[in-house]
């Protein structure tokens, strides 16, 4: 099944794949390198399509290798002589995972690029900044991965140095470009705030917070005391939950407008407050926890972390009631969200 589902999953990147090369002949022009090694001529594609790029790329590398160990581990079962290096075989699991689920916010992303600009009336530029970033992220995201085996004697020190430096690096492209993007495509703007554009500029900062406690766990030495606590929970549910999820939600508040001057009402005020006091209140709990220890692969949770779990519960019950809501807003508004409404003013500059 799981093989199947990887299959499908590879299909639709190749022919996404075959879009991209179709409209632009190759992927080194969709990343715009022409324009990143040469002269800018202001010709690079737009953020949208440069994004798409690599997370086909790195897609396509992730599930080839998931496919190619499910494949394996099949013939292994039915034919025993058939051997597979452990190590090896774990490497390109941890590869494939890695990749496949880090791959969700480069897509997320999108809907920042693309709708963001329009509330701000300003264009994201494709400068050589933005460029790099991506054709760097696109390098970084497939061999980070060993930073989460760096407690694991076994493999090569040299992959855990890789996946330690790399996990430093990887931060840059996220806190520089698209956080700090985002600050100054909003800054002074005037931008008109509703519910859509809320909830995508508040995932930029899910993003670009999430990831500072993998940075720091991502030290070898942190790494031997933190990686098997709850510090890590509250990586990924800082930078999913409040990352990409929220781009998620961002996106469907968009989809469901049929003006641009439509006013959100006081229940979708309140729940956005909810949803992001109760989105950070868990990460937070879940990070104190980690901060104090409590560890996240234990059969046994002793009586003394349960202070914890209880904090954590009644954040979790808010975002519950926050992202139903979210969720039945949309439902109510899907007759909207395939027509060509007028949701916000084009900009101008940004041709796409």
């Amino acid at each position: 099944g799981l093989l199947v589902i990887g299959v499908g999953f590879l299909l639709m990147h190749l022919d996404i794949a075959r879009a991209i090369v179709a409209r632009y002949g190759n992927f080194a022009r969709a990343l715009g390198w022409p324009q990143l090694f040469g002269h800018d001529d202001g010709k690079a594609p737009p953020p949208t399509v440069v994004a798409s790029a690599m997370a086909t790329i790195v897609n396509i590398v992730g599930l080839v290798a998931g496919a190619s160990i499910l494949t394996m581990m099949l013939v292994n079962l039915y034919v025993p002589s058939f051997a597979i290096d452990p190590l090896l075989a774990k490497g390109m699991i941890y590869m494939f995972g890695h990749i496949f689920i880090n791959a969700t916010i480069y897509m997320a992303v999108i809907a920042v690029y693309e709708i963001l600009p329009r509330y701000a009336q300003r264009p994201w530029m494709s400068n050589k900044v933005f460029l790099a970033s991506w054709t760097t992220s696109a390098l970084m995201v497939i061999f980070i991965f060993p930073h989460h085996l760096l407690m694991d004697f076994a493999f090569p020190k040299w992959m855990l140095i890789m996946g330690q430096v790399i996990s430093y690096l990887n931060t840059i492209p996220i806190l520089v470009v698209t956080g700090y993007g985002a600050l100054m495509l909003v800054y002074r703007s005037g931008i008109r705030w509703d519910m859509g554009s809320r909830l995508l500029f508040l995932s930029v900062f899910g993003w670009a917070a999430g990831a500072m406690p993998a940075f720091i766990d991502g030290t070898i030495t942190v790494n031997y005391v933190m990686h098997n606590t709850l510090w890590v929970p509250g990586h990924f549910h800082t930078y999913l939950l409040l990352g990409m999820i929220t781009m998620v939600f961002g996106f469907m508040y968009y989809l469901g407008k049929d003006y641009r001057d439509d006013q959100d009402s006081l229940l979708d005020r309140a729940a956005f407050w909810g949803f992001t006091i109760g989105s950070l209140g868990l990460s937070l709990s879940f990070l104190y926890s980690g901060k104090e220890s409590v560890p996240r692969r234990y059969a046994a949770h002793l009586p003394e972390w349960i202070p914890y779990d209880r904090v954590a519960s009644v954040f979790a019950m808010l975002v519950i009631a926050c992202v139903l809501l979210f969720i039945v807003r949309f439902l109510a508004c899907l007759g909207r969200a395939g027509r060509d409404y007028q949701r916000t003013n084009l900009v101008r500059s940004a041709a796409v």
